[in-house]
C-alpha cells in the first residue's frame, strides 16, 4: 500500500476546468435579441415597387384598372424583406416565444416569393445567410403546417444549389439554433 500523505491539495484542481469539450453556456446578449423588425418586414412586403400616382398619371388610367393590373405581380420587395428577415436572428434567447414569432415571420416571408423568384432570392444572399435561411427550413420541417412543407422543400432545393452539401452539413452541427 501506497505511503499516505497529509497534503490533500489535489483534491482541489477542477479538472473539468482544463476539459475542451466542456459545454459553456454563452449568453452574451440574450436579452437585447427581439429577433427580426415585424413592422420593417411587413412594410417591404406590401411595398409597392413603382410609385403610385406617377403611373397612374404616366398610363392615364383609373385606380381600379390600375390595382387590377398589379394584383398578379405585386408583391412588393420580396428581397428587401428576405435580408430584413435574416438581419437579426434570436441566436442566444431562451425565450420561445421570440423564437416562434420570427420562425413565423421567415415563414411568411418565403411564402410570398413565387416560385420562379426563389432562386433569385437565395442568390441575393451571402454564405452565412444562407446557412441562416437554411436553420429556417430545417426549423420550418420540424413543425410543419399547411402548405408549408411545399414551400420549405422548393427553397431547400435552391439553397443547396447555391450553398452546397457544406450547408447542411455547418446547420446540422451548429450550437447555435434559431
Amino acid at each position: 500500500m501506497s505511503k499516505n500523505t497529509v497534503s490533500d491539495r489535489f483534491r482541489k484542481v477542477d479538472v473539468d476546468e482544463y476539459d475542451e469539450n466542456k459545454f459553456v453556456d454563452e449568453e452574451d446578449g440574450a436579452e437585447n435579441q427581439l429577433g427580426p423588425d415585424e413592422a420593417e418586414v411587413d412594410s417591404l412586403i406590401r411595398q409597392y415597387p413603382s410609385r403610385f400616382g406617377v403611373d397612374i398619371i404616366k398610363y392615364n388610367c383609373d385606380v381600379g384598372s390600375y390595382f387590377s393590373s398589379l394584383t398578379p405581380d405585386c408583391k412588393g420587395n420580396l428581397m428587401g424583406a428576405l435580408q430584413a428577415v435574416l438581419k437579426n436572428p434570436p441566436f442566444n434567447t431562451k425565450n420561445q416565444n421570440v423564437k416562434d414569432r420570427a420562425e413565423g415571420l421567415v415563414l411568411k416571408v418565403l411564402s410570398s416569393f413565387k416560385a420562379s423568384d426563389i432562386e433569385k432570392g437565395v442568390q441575393s444572399l451571402d454564405k452565412n445567410s444562407v446557412d441562416l435561411l437554411m436553420k429556417y427550413i430545417y426549423k420550418g420541417f420540424e413543425r410543419p403546417s399547411e402548405n408549408s412543407s411545399a414551400v420549405l422543400l422548393q427553397w431547400h432545393e435552391k439553397a443547396l444549389s447555391v450553398g452546397g452539401v457544406g450547408c447542411i452539413v455547418r446547420v446540422l452541427t451548429a450550437r447555435k439554433t434559431v
